[in-house]
């Protein structure tokens, strides 16, 4: 027999090391209760948003849950319930925050459009664009100076025949009717033969963009805005709705484009706005070219010295020819609008030989109120270029909410998704979430989930054909 003993204070060494170990192992095992807990609640969000609209994905490259199911009416507990319903029936959960589509002014939308243009296109594709941003800005600021130095001109010669007494000859002078012109609609002057115009037109008041909308709440991460992001976003309207001169299939209206700039409700008064606008951009080049040309300017003096050879004011001979060259620019940009509604290519900058309308032809024109095609160039800028140059004079904000419209009217009517509404369409959300473990023992998370295009499986290499190999984005979720 071997005696053994041990003393008070080993025992009491013993007694602690055993209640470490029981700690520890209590600690190991409540930590890996929360560890499945938070794994149940992460593959159920993850699950819930996977049933992603199928149609925004697949037109528009949006991902977004449609928070009504298909049964139109939304309520923030069919998401909830999604999540019970993949694992979380034990867990109390709550909606700390929510973001929409529409949120902030189409925000969200507008965030996953550029990650889908980066994406799709590559930074590359900007770099030709964005040292033309400026220049477009500066044609504008140029078209809004010569507009008024238009009017301004014509006021004065108004005021000089009235104190006169007089008026200008009949023969040979394009001013008067070239006041008739511009008072006529637009589009019966410049639509190219075999042109059919839309007749489509929608009810402003149902549309994203003016009725009242479901808000998001609550605190999550914010993009800030990047480095080109306003071009991608302009890359990614034109990649996805048509225009006048290349339509889309099943759309409630025909100028997409056109509806993107000029918000009206009609096909008709959209293509008006804008044909009007880049008339007013060629008018501004055309009188810029104008003046640098000796021999047209040479034309011009001799017509304004004849129409002002009955009066005795010699100070009137000089705001005649202004007002000439003002007509004359007019009547090439109609000219180059009628060009690019016919699909051709117009030059930025005009040259001698690139000009169309003789001053002979404007007096025609003013005549006639026929306006001529102008010629096939290969170099210069199509009418899609021009949408595009337009866009970026557009605030990003403004074009989301249109952009938003349109998808939401084509997949309601032109795909017959009659439950779809764009301000039920959820990006992103942050769960709050309580669960109870043994003895009482009561544990709170949150889980965040938002979908990025950070990461994309593909079903195919064939990269020729991007919208039909793209599947679908994993987005990790957030857990903190």
């Amino acid at each position: 027999m071997v005696k053994g003993e041990i003393t008070v204070f080993l025992s009491l060494v013993f007694l602690l090391l055993l209640t470490l170990v029981e700690a520890l192992l209590e600690s190991a095992s409540i930590q890996l209760a929360k560890n499945e807990r938070r794994a149940d609640a992460g593959r159920a969000v993850e699950s819930a948003f996977a049933e992603y609209q199928k149609d925004l994905l697949e037109r528009y490259g949006i991902f977004a849950i449609e928070g009504s199911y298909e049964s139109g009416t939304m309520s923030e507990e069919n998401i909830l319930n999604r999540l019970s319903f993949y694992g979380t029936e034990n867990i109390e959960t709550e909606i700390a925050a929510i973001r929409y589509l529409t949120d902030q002014n189409g925000k969200e939308f507008l965030r996953q459009a550029v990650e889908y243009e980066k994406m799709k296109t590559g930074a590359a594709a900007i770099e030709n664009l964005t040292g033309k941003v400026s220049e477009w800005k500066e044609q504008e600021l140029k078209a809004n100076e010569y507009g008024k130095e238009n009017i301004e001109t014509s006021k004065e010669l108004d005021q000089m025949l009235e104190s006169e007494k007089e008026e200008l000859p009949a023969e040979n002078n394009p001013l008067a009717d070239i006041v008739d012109i511009q008072a006529q609609a637009l589009l019966n002057l410049v639509s190219p033969e075999g042109f059919t115009l839309s007749s489509k037109a929608v009810k402003s008041e149902e549309t994203v963009s003016n009725r009242k909308l479901r808000q998001g709440y609550g605190t999550m991460k914010e993009k800030d805005n990047g480095a080109g992001d306003t071009i991608f976003f302009n890359l990614y309207l034109i990649d996805k709705f048509g225009n006048a001169a290349n339509k889309k299939k099943n759309t409630v209206l025909d100028y997409e484009m056109e509806y993107l700039l000029g918000g009206k409700a009609s096909d008709k008064d959209n293509l008006e706005y804008v044909i009007g606008r880049i008339r007013i951009l060629r008018f501004a080049v055309n009188y810029g070219y104008l003046l640098t040309d000796k021999d047209m300017q040479m034309e011009v003096d001799t017509l304004a010295t004849t129409l002002s050879a009955v009066f005795l004011s010699p100070e009137i001979r000089p705001v005649i020819k202004h007002a000439l060259l003002l007509a004359w620019a007019y009547g090439e940009s109609l000219t180059d609008v009628k060009t690019l509604l016919a699909g051709k290519k117009v030059p930025a900058v005009k040259s001698k030989e690139s000009w169309n309308l003789t001053l002979d032809g404007l007096l025609e024109l003013a005549k006639n109120r026929s306006i001529p095609e102008g010629k096939e160039t290969e170099e210069g800028n199509s009418y899609e270029q021009y949408l595009q140059m337009m866009l970026v004079l557009k605030s990003k904000e403004e074009l989301s909410m249109r952009a938003l419209d349109l998808v939401e009217m084509n997949l309601r009517s032109g795909m017959e998704k009659t439950f779809f509404r764009a301000d039920a369409c959820v990006s992103g959300a942050d769960f709050d979430m309580t669960c109870y473990l043994r003895r009482g023992i009561r544990y709170q998370y949150h889980i965040l989930y938002q979908y990025h295009y950070d990461e994309v499986l593909f079903l195919s290499y064939d990269m020729s054909n991007f919208e039909k190999a793209f599947v679908f984005h994993l987005s990790i979720p957030v857990f903190e």
